[in-house]
């Protein structure tokens, strides 16, 4: 571990200390269905592993290997993890400059940004990245209404989060009308982000919203 945190450090130093902060961006207009699959929205893994090994190969696929950009993104989340949050901050302004905000790539940093933000507690930043991950896809991303309604549940703003939730049971009501399959559909998800989503739900079936 030791190891690890002397070439965390030495990244620090290397790629500067500067911190992206989100700029402020509203949430897209909700829709009525959120039917598309989005490649971009998967955690970034390239290499499995764990404390100073998992952080060596992933910079030498940074220096010399083909997925550069995806390393940089997967090592960003370690270093939040590890609560080196201004490294991980410093890591993901490089992958997003590196990127196309557009590509696949662009809004999969951007995607991956948003959740190490969210975990962080910093809401209105993860909407920020999260909106801007949307925006380069043409369509409505079937992610949209779940992970909107978490952070505008966290952030207070309920009757938002219930509109974003009801998207998600106009779509697939099979699936969401219920919170019985939520370990299933969210497996990605933290247990209290899944709970925060029951309470969704169950303010959803208390009083359905009407569309639009």
């Amino acid at each position: 571990m030791a190891v690890a945190r002397q070439m965390l450090a030495g990244l620090c130093l290397a790629v500067g200390a500067s911190v992206f902060n989100a700029a402020a961006q509203p949430l897209p207009a909700l829709q009525e269905f959120y039917f598309d699959n989005d490649s971009a929205a998967a955690p970034v893994v390239v290499v499995d592993g764990q404390g100073s090994t998992l952080v060596d190969q992933l910079m030498r696929q940074r220096e010399r290997g083909r997925k550069s950009l995806e390393a940089t993104v997967q090592l960003a989340g370690v270093a939040m993890g590890q609560g080196r949050t201004d490294l991980g901050r410093t890591l993901y302004q490089e992958a997003l400059t590196t990127a196309a905000a557009g590509s696949v790539p662009g809004r999969a940093v951007r995607w991956n940004y948003g959740w190490d933000l969210f975990r962080l507690g910093e809401v209105e930043p993860a909407l920020a990245q999260w909106a801007a991950a949307q925006a380069g896809l043409r369509g409505n991303p079937s992610w949209a209404p779940p992970t909107y309604a978490l952070a505008l549940w966290t952030l207070g703003r309920k009757d938002e989060a219930v509109q974003w939730y009801a998207a998600a049971v106009r779509t697939e009501p099979q699936l969401w009308s219920s919170n019985e399959r939520f370990a299933e559909l969210l497996p990605t998800w933290r247990d209290s982000e899944r709970a925060a989503l029951v309470q969704v739900q169950q303010a959803w079936a208390a009083k359905p919203p009407a569309w639009p």
